[in-house]
């Protein structure tokens, strides 16, 4: 039997008067590609802050690569990696640098950050790119430093929150070559994208609707489900209704 690595029983967050996740239940397999959508607003990156312990819930309980969200902080945190919307690179430090200062805040050693650099700049397509500035490399160079300084601590769950906008078909194509490559060696990807064309990836997607989860499964059995031709038509009917 597959062990579950992420797991959500009635998984809440309130903002005053504002329900932003909705007792939201959730099981995904670890070496599974899910798929989070939904539209902006939906409660998608909430629900990952949580997931990722960095935003508490009102209620629910949640655990992440066997780990209680909540009660051992400081172990989860080395077991899961997280690549926002807004990339939390240093763009006054070169690719290397950035690369050793997150894998120092996973309290990785130098050598192994070194070992884990020479691996990971190849597959990032970033090998002699060592020394250039961050705030120099184009967007799609910028999206490939900032998933490996994901990836640098070799985390159990990685939570990709929307990492291909705004780069080109081309780039996003070798993005998710890269998300393959991660779930082949039993990495569980769990991402948000608004790409429909991405969402196809996906073993299985979930798409929520104000706070809650409207549809989940295959993308191919949403789309025999509801009748519809693509997955943007199945997104388009659920946030319609």
């Amino acid at each position: 039997m597959t062990p579950v690595a992420v797991l959500a029983r009635g998984l809440t967050r309130r903002f005053g008067a504002f329900t932003a996740v909705d007792h939201l239940d959730l099981e995904v397999s670890a070496g599974e590609i899910f798929g989070f959508l939904g539209a902006n607003g939906a409660g998608k990156t909430t629900a990952i802050r949580m997931l990722c312990g960095l935003l508490p819930p009102t209620s629910g309980q949640a655990s992440v690569a066997g780990l209680e969200v909540g009660r051992r902080s400081r172990d989860l945190k080395r077991r899961i990696g997280y690549m926002s919307q807004r990339f939390s690179l240093y763009d006054d430090l070169t690719v290397v640098e950035n690369l050793a200062f997150f894998g120092g805040v996973y309290g990785l050693s130098a050598e192994r950050i070194g070992q884990r650099s020479a691996l990971l700049l190849p597959q990032l397509g970033l090998d002699g790119q060592q020394a250039r500035l961050t705030a120099a490399l184009p967007l799609g160079y910028k999206q490939r430093l900032a998933l490996g300084c994901a990836l640098l601590h070799e985390p159990a769950v990685v939570f990709l929150d929307e990492p291909t906008g705004g780069v080109d078909p081309l780039a996003r194509r070798r993005f998710w070559d890269l998300i393959y490559a991660e779930a082949a060696a039993g990495v569980t990807v769990f991402v948000t994208t608004h790409y429909m064309d991405e969402a196809e990836y996906c073993g299985r997607v979930s798409i929520m609707v104000q706070g809650r989860i409207a549809a989940l499964g295959t993308p191919s059995a949403l789309k025999e489900s509801t009748g519809a031709r693509t997955l943007q038509d199945v997104f388009l009917q659920l946030v319609e209704r």
